[in-house]
């Protein structure tokens, strides 16, 4: 059965990006990188939004308000164009452009139960935030990871991560720090159906 892992890089005050912001925030470090490019072999899931962005670095597209990419950010579209994806939309067209892109039409929530019950290897998304929280919702997640980056972007912040989760209890089963700055921590989920207070007398 494979293992569903929901992995973000975020601000400190969970936005998954920020105007103006170059990749990583730029403050990604020598260990940190080394961390993320030892990371096991996995198919990405994505939605369309993130499969149009992603898929557009790929090709050239230099984020706004950058001249080019950095090395980084370069070497990163890269190995995720060698990686296997798997892309969820209704809006998109075949054939998907972007290298070992797989479109799926069907619902995302029950294609990826299937894919777990079916599979053996790592499944893990890359953006993507109404697709994780359905994924979430659903008893799906074996492991939710984020790496935070220090740097608050409440004036430039995009894409807040949380809005529109419900609760959820976290267990953690790894945490360590990077470069001294960049903080991970991950989590086994478990979706609450009421706060603890909660509890019907």
């Amino acid at each position: 059965m494979s293992e569903l892992l929901v992995d973000f890089i975020t601000s400190l005050d969970g936005h998954a990006s920020g105007e103006g912001w170059p990749g990583f925030w730029g403050l990604e470090g020598p260990e940190y990188l080394a961390w993320l490019g030892g990371q096991p072999e996995a198919t990405y899931l994505m939605g369309a939004n993130t499969y149009r962005l992603m898929s557009g670095f790929a090709a050239g597209e230099v984020p706004n308000g950058q001249d080019e990419f950095r090395p980084e950010e370069e070497a990163s579209v890269d190995e995720l164009t060698q990686a296997s994806k798997v892309v969820f939309s209704s809006s998109l067209e075949e054939p998907l452009t972007w290298a070992n892109s797989t479109l799926v039409r069907d619902d995302a929530v029950e294609a990826v139960r299937a894919m777990k019950s079916s599979g053996s290897g790592l499944l893990s998304t890359i953006g993507s935030l109404s697709l994780c929280r359905s994924l979430l919702r659903a008893g799906l997640v074996d492991r939710f990871r984020v790496v935070m980056f220090p740097v608050i972007t409440g004036a430039t912040g995009d894409e807040r991560i949380y809005d529109g989760y419900p609760d959820v209890a976290l267990e953690m089963i790894e945490h360590r720090t990077f470069d001294g700055r960049i903080q991970l921590v991950e989590y086994k989920p478990r979706v609450l159906e009421h706060p603890p207070l909660g509890v019907p007398a």
